[in-house]
């Protein structure tokens, strides 16, 4: 596969005449006579006089900062010269609070420099955390090929990861893992659309597309004026308003597979909303959705069950919940859980790979995020699953949408040692909304006239509303977020 150079990925990717470049003429030092001869021949081959170029740009008139790697310099490799000018740049770029996209095409270390140039892979990841520390978006955007301490440092440390098609990405080149192991790895796995396929990066772009993918990114990072975007009055009732029904009935009515999902939920999104593919650890799961978007006008993380899907919800499903809640932590967005689940998956692969321990985790991850956090329980809140997603500064549910310990046959089972008392367990657990209500687990209901299959649009457009005017509640009153609110919220629920 050709290789894009440097100056062609900018000529594409940026703005016309928007390229500003940051770059000084590298120092070397002291070095022998082959390597100077070695690096005049790049310079001559390359038209650059570095294997990476800074500076700065516009993408849809709003600027960015890069560094990108120029793969004909010595194969894009990594010396002391070349990892000063990427740390400078991405300090620049710290400074000016720019977006940050770095498009590497490297082999790793440079051969010529010894151990010293493969340890400097940690000093440039330094200052890519000195970035991500100040909330600023970091974009990385794999090229043809990447391998070796390039790949395995700050070409896997991205916000949101992209590949070029066709791009050859991995740990090791096949090259060197064929002669280290003896055994050649297997075609197409150190490709970026594979890598997408098993949730290890977020997408295989063209370069060509690149410019209005970023430009969509930025996009959504940038709130927009929520007055002008602000939907019909919000719908939130505090029980007194609504007609009593039954546990079981509002159970069997979140059961109707015509009941809205976050999928559909999804699709009233603005159409820049960005979907990750997986965990960004080469796990991923259908049912979870992770969407970084918009309501409102307003920049949001969106986590949200997928009961839609055949697959269960199992660890690698809340594996990508938790890369959600991080990134929300990471770019100081507000978090969004959705809560539709029959339950966590119940098999040996699920307690082999510690579901207890990914619940767990997930939850205290949420209770403990320093962002302003809305949980909505959509239809089926059932068992741990729910229970991962549920804490947050408040929390919604709609009308005939439920939380339970168990799936109600389950709780039947434990005490009766059949299931033909599960309505009634359902009934003296106090799982329907006007419970959790009273009881002080959820904060508000959201109606539905009289079922959400029945008015999906309209049922989804107030949960849409509920959400932006609870968030906007939580942005004009902070002292009402966060952990330390939260610990005590739920340390008080204990005491009643």
């Amino acid at each position: 596969m050709a290789h894009t150079s440097a100056h062609e990925f900018l000529r594409i990717v940026l703005d016309a005449n928007s390229n500003i470049s940051w770059d000084t003429p590298p120092e070397y030092g002291n070095i022998s006579e082959d390597y100077a001869a070695s690096l005049a021949r790049a310079r001559d081959r390359s038209g650059v006089d570095e294997a990476v170029i800074t500076g700065e740009g516009t993408i849809g008139g709003r600027p960015v900062a890069y560094v990108v790697s120029e793969f004909a310099f010595l194969g894009g490799s990594i010396g002391a010269a070349t990892a000063t000018r990427i740390i400078e740049g991405i300090h620049r770029a710290t400074e000016r609070r720019l977006p940050l996209i770095i498009s590497p095409s490297s082999g790793g270390t440079r051969m010529q420099e010894g151990t010293k140039a493969f340890t400097l892979m940690i000093s440039i990841t330094t200052a890519v955390y000195r970035h991500k520390d100040e909330k600023l978006p970091f974009l990385v955007y794999l090229r043809n090929p990447t391998t070796g301490g390039v790949m395995a440092s700050w070409g896997s440390s991205g916000h949101i990861t992209f590949a070029e098609p066709h791009a050859l990405l991995g740990f090791l080149g096949p090259r060197v893992v064929e002669l280290v192991t003896g055994t050649p790895m297997p075609e197409g796995v150190q490709t970026g659309e594979n890598l997408a396929r098993v949730g290890v990066i977020d997408g295989v772009v063209p370069v060509d597309q690149l410019n209005e993918t970023v430009a969509q990114l930025i996009d959504i990072l940038t709130p927009s004026s929520t007055d002008a975007n602000r939907r019909e009055d919000p719908v939130i009732y505090d029980g007194s308003r609504l007609t009593p029904k039954d546990a079981w009935e509002a159970i069997v009515t979140t059961r109707d597979p015509a009941r809205p999902t976050v999928n559909d939920l999804l699709t009233m999104l603005p159409r820049n909303t960005i979907m990750l593919s997986g965990s960004g650890d080469g796990r991923r799961s259908d049912a979870v959705k992770v969407a970084l978007t918009q309501i409102s006008g307003r920049p949001v993380m969106l986590i949200g069950q997928d009961r839609s899907v055949s697959e269960h919800l199992g660890t690698n499903a809340l594996r990508m919940a938790r890369r959600g809640i991080g990134l929300s932590k990471a770019l100081n967005l507000p978090l969004v859980s959705i809560i539709d689940t029959d339950g966590a998956e119940m098999t040996r692969a699920a307690e082999e790979k510690g579901m207890a321990g990914s619940i767990a985790r997930t939850l205290g991850e949420l209770v403990d995020a320093d962002v302003p956090t809305v949980s909505v329980i959509l239809g089926q809140g059932c068992g741990g699953g729910a229970l991962a997603m549920l804490p947050s500064d408040r929390v919604l549910c709609a009308e005939n949408a439920w939380l339970s310990p168990l799936p109600p046959e389950g709780a039947s089972a434990i005490l009766y040692r059949d299931t033909d008392h599960a309505a009634e367990m359902m009934e003296y657990h106090g799982v329907k909304a006007t419970d959790l209500l009273a009881e002080g687990i959820i904060d508000g209901i959201i109606p539905e006239f009289p079922d959400a299959k029945d008015e999906p649009a309209d049922f989804l457009a107030r949960v849409l509303s509920a959400i932006e005017a609870t968030l906007q509640s939580l942005h004009t009153a902070p002292d009402r977020v966060g952990r330390e609110q939260r610990f005590a919220h739920y340390e008080r629920l204990a005491c009643n």
